[in-house]
């Protein structure tokens, strides 16, 4: 379903369909936030960051979307409640970098996620391992859906998550952001 990205690179484009294939998924709505809660800093201007996510992300079933702004919302739980209400016939799956794996437990309604939206989650080249020993993935270790079924995924409802590895590119946008 969604991927929040500042700025959009060429690493969410091949994690994104990755996801696509290893998950089933129809498709993936890149949601391009006005902000994040947990950031110390202010993102680059929305209208910049919906032009390049849509320069980089190419896909015919990958929807580059403001849908945030439209909505109101500010929080993930928020906005998942919102877009379930809207969209009363479509299966939700949260897609994230295993980097918020690790903090996740600091989100805001975080257990109605985990509780109501399987997620899917992708293992960065900067975080493998530590994030399967986080708070919520101890939490909700019986939730979890193996690599080898990620495809049944979108099929579940909450809670059930699904930790992939894979290779990445070695781009982040904190590099990009800082013009390393």
């Amino acid at each position: 379903m969604s991927l929040r990205v500042d700025p959009a690179h060429a690493g969410h484009v091949a994690l994104t369909t990755h996801a696509l294939r290893r998950f089933g998924l129809d498709q993936v709505w890149w949601l391009v936030t006005p902000s994040n809660p947990l950031k110390s800093h202010g993102p680059a201007p929305l209208a910049e960051r919906m032009a390049r996510a849509r320069a980089v992300m190419q896909h015919p079933r990958v929807r580059v979307s403001d849908i945030e702004v439209q909505l109101g919302t500010t929080y993930t739980a928020e906005t998942i409640a919102a877009l379930q209400d809207r969209f009363v016939h479509t299966r939700f799956v949260w897609l994230m970098g295993a980097d918020n794996l690790a903090q996740f437990d600091q989100w805001k309604d975080w257990r109605q996620i985990m509780e109501t939206t399987p997620i899917g989650i992708i293992a960065r080249p900067d975080a493998r391992l530590s994030p399967l020993s986080s708070r919520t993935a101890r939490i909700y270790r019986g939730a979890r859906v193996p690599a080898k079924q990620s495809r049944s995924l979108g099929h579940l409802s909450g809670p059930a998550w699904c930790y992939l590895n894979m290779p990445l590119m070695p781009i982040s946008s904190t590099a990009l952001r800082s013009g390393a």
